[in-house]
């Protein structure tokens, strides 16, 4: 715990110097928080911005943060030294997961300022799952990438594709069947029930498939590559 509690101040530290992660984590909370409040279309359906731009923060921020993080500090030579410090993988892996899972929970929190106190809850427990998977799937790219250039052109065919789907689905048929596949598309259609009644056996199965697949690929990947 002493070794994750250290990642995890570190990449609070990094995180303030490196502005290109800093901002995806305001961006998405603050542009739901303009559009709620500035934006009012007749027969718009209800929060719909919060809903939108919570299924684009979900596939965007967590995913390319930890990927960029591994990435660069991999680049950098950083995660070398912290290995001959006695800090183990899995050590340094859970300190940057729960950092970035905090900060994301955090924006989540502000973009639930905008709905009904008796729907936070649910919100907040979507967004925490989906955040989680999209961390995993960042580590993936992360660990496969040798620096910064090979992660981005790695996680922006699968950031575009898990954030852009969903919105995409809303007006083609076509797309929306092939979206169903993904769980950012599952835990919209979760979002617009705004319900734990509304939660379906078919959602939480592509959910949990998608997680399950996420976590062999990662396991995967960090037996072939490890983090040096």
């Amino acid at each position: 715990m002493r070794n994750i509690g250290i990642i995890f101040k570190k990449q609070i530290k990094d995180t303030f110097k490196n502005k290109t992660v800093l901002i995806q984590f305001v961006m998405f909370p603050a542009m739901t928080l303009i559009m709620e409040h500035c934006i009012n279309i007749p027969d718009m359906p209800e929060f719909f911005f919060t809903k939108l731009f919570a299924i684009m923060y979900m596939g965007m921020a967590p995913l390319t943060s930890v990927a960029s993080i591994i990435a660069e500090e991999k680049e950098k030579n950083t995660l070398r030294v912290l290995m001959m410090a006695n800090v183990k993988p899995w050590e340094y892996l859970m300190g940057v997961g729960l950092y970035v899972w905090t900060l994301c929970m955090a924006g989540a929190g502000v973009m639930a300022t905008g709905i009904p106190a008796e729907n936070t809850p649910f919100f907040l427990t979507v967004m925490a799952a989906g955040f989680a998977v999209s961390i995993v799937m960042g580590a993936c790219i992360g660990i496969f990438s040798a620096n910064q250039m090979v992660a981005t052109s790695l996680f922006m065919p699968v950031m575009l594709v898990l954030s852009f789907t969903p919105l995409l689905a809303l007006f083609n048929d076509k797309i929306e069947k092939v979206a169903g596949i993904f769980y950012t598309q599952q835990l919209r259609l979760l979002l617009n029930q705004m319900s734990f009644d509304g939660i379906k056996t078919e959602t939480v199965l592509v959910v949990v498939v998608n997680a399950a697949l996420a976590i062999g690929l990662f396991f995967a990947a960090f037996r072939k590559k490890g983090l040096e």
